[in-house]
């Protein structure tokens, strides 16, 4: 993407929202790290960093939004995270990262991606499986389920998917957020300083295939289905690694704050 296309209005398929580059950039706080014209070369040197990002969410998303739509909103992500971190160095990706994430996951709750249909009927199978694990006396099979269910394999594989996106989206709200330690005040470097330890710490927590699963998800930002393909396991074997390994690392980052 080059400049002038930067600094074009551009307007979601919706056309709820447009982000105009130029004037967003032009109205910046006087008291920011960057000028302008840094803020637009920044923009435009991370770029791939954003698109990396969408096109990892936009495997579970496309049906809300399209590509070009989330790149304007992970955009913006990354516009908040340099005026926030200052300079870029060497540690800046991996504090964008969560802003990026967290700007297209706030619009896509926002136009809500999963209606509450969906959410509800995802909680009665949680209920479910529950209630079949209670009465097996252990953590039932994918065919078990199914067959207590009546659900297909498809739309078997469909509840796992969405399962482990909630899960994922409330790590990624906890990382976003970080510790309540933060102060309004604390600066880029040490939020990202702070949630990288409690992560680190959180990982160490997990056994040697959630933390891969988990490290091919964030660091190498491959989708649950691309993961499956690399580790050589079903998607529904993937997405209950995800979810069990985001569980735990979340309950060890609370229990640390």
């Amino acid at each position: 993407m080059n400049a002038s296309v930067m600094n074009s209005t551009v307007m979601n398929s919706s056309g709820a929202m447009d982000y105009d580059y130029a004037s967003t950039l032009a109205t910046a706080s006087t008291t920011q790290a960057l000028a302008p014209a840094q803020e637009q070369q920044l923009l435009i040197q991370y770029l791939p960093l954003v698109k990396r990002i969408v096109r990892q969410l936009s495997l579970q998303a496309n049906q809300v939004m399209d590509r070009d739509d989330m790149e304007q909103i992970g955009l913006m992500g990354l516009l908040e995270s340099l005026r926030r971190y200052g300079q870029p160095d060497e540690n800046f990706a991996a504090f964008a990262k969560l802003r990026i994430r967290g700007a297209i996951l706030d619009e896509l709750r926002r136009q809500d991606w999963r209606p509450r249909q969906v959410r509800q009927q995802t909680h009665k199978i949680r209920d479910a499986i529950r209630e079949l694990s209670r009465r097996l006396g252990r953590v039932p099979q994918d065919t078990e389920v199914m067959a207590y269910t009546g659900l297909s394999e498809k739309d078997y594989q469909a509840f796992l998917q969405a399962d482990a996106c909630e899960a994922i989206e409330s790590l990624d709200e906890l990382l976003l957020n970080g510790p309540e330690t933060f102060s309004d005040g604390g600066s880029g470097l040490e939020e990202r300083e702070i949630t990288e330890r409690l992560l680190a710490q959180a990982l160490s927590a997990l056994t040697e295939r959630e933390r891969l699963v988990l490290m091919l998800y964030y660091q190498q930002e491959l989708s649950l289905k691309e993961i499956a393909l690399v580790l050589d396991l079903t998607d529904a074997r993937v997405c209950q690694l995800s979810k069990q390994a985001i569980q735990k690392a979340s309950r060890f980052m609370q229990e640390g704050k």
